[in-house]
């Protein structure tokens, strides 16, 4: 089995590297004040948002544009894309599923809002459920707490990033899942969601069987 490498660009961003393909999900980087990185720096093969926020969406257009990526996205943040120039789309809609070189990619629900930057819909926004190299690794991404979770742990996660900031995501509280392996997201960016991560790992260890994985921004994790 090959070796996935993730890691976490702050706020909700992630780079996600396979042996052949590198994913970027939710690029928020040159206004973050969390990201290790800046946008000129990343050349995907694909990139993956979520829903229509700014700090979620930012840095879409020119990552793609400039590395030539495809962006996976629902249909209406992949129309708003390309009339900014982005020329490779993979548009999808919650419950599908696609194949894509990397792997399998299914959209899942996200309860949540999706206003683009310039006041459009950005249409629902979802999470993902990706199937890599006979791994599985599901990023609720901006999502409050739902019971479908576990139907979505129920075919076996190896890893699931969640948010745990709160105020506008889940929180610290919210534990539905059993996955393998478990890593924070969306937390510490601005102090409204300022959260503890080793005081909710700690809690991950004492009440569930997931095992906590928590990286500083540019920290990695290997599958």
């Amino acid at each position: 089995m090959a070796s996935i490498e993730l890691t976490w660009l702050g706020h909700a961003a992630w780079l996600l590297k396979t042996a052949r393909h590198t994913l970027l999900l939710d690029p928020f980087l040159d206004d973050s004040p969390t990201s290790p990185v800046k946008a000129a720096q990343l050349k995907p093969d694909f990139v993956l948002v979520s829903h229509g926020h700014f700090d979620h969406v930012a840095d879409a257009a020119t990552i793609a544009r400039d590395a030539e990526a495809t962006v996976v996205a629902n249909y209406e943040i992949c129309e708003w894309l390309g009339k900014q120039l982005v020329k490779h789309t993979q548009p999808m809609n919650i419950g599908g599923a696609i194949e894509l070189p990397f792997g399998r990619v299914k959209q899942t629900i996200a309860h949540h809002s999706s206003t683009l930057p310039d006041g459009s819909s950005g249409g629902n926004p979802c999470g993902y459920l990706l199937t890599i190299d006979g791994l599985k690794i599901y990023f609720a991404c901006d999502t409050g707490l739902f019971y479908d979770m576990k139907l979505i742990g129920s075919g076996g996660l190896d890893l699931a990033v969640l948010p745990i900031g709160d105020r506008f995501t889940m929180g610290p509280d919210d534990k539905l899942l059993e996955p393998r392996r478990v890593v924070p997201s969306h937390y510490n960016t601005w102090p409204p969601i300022a959260q503890d991560a080793a005081a909710w790992a700690e809690r991950v260890r004492r009440e569930t069987h997931a095992e906590p994985i928590v990286v500083p921004p540019g920290g990695t994790v290997m599958l």
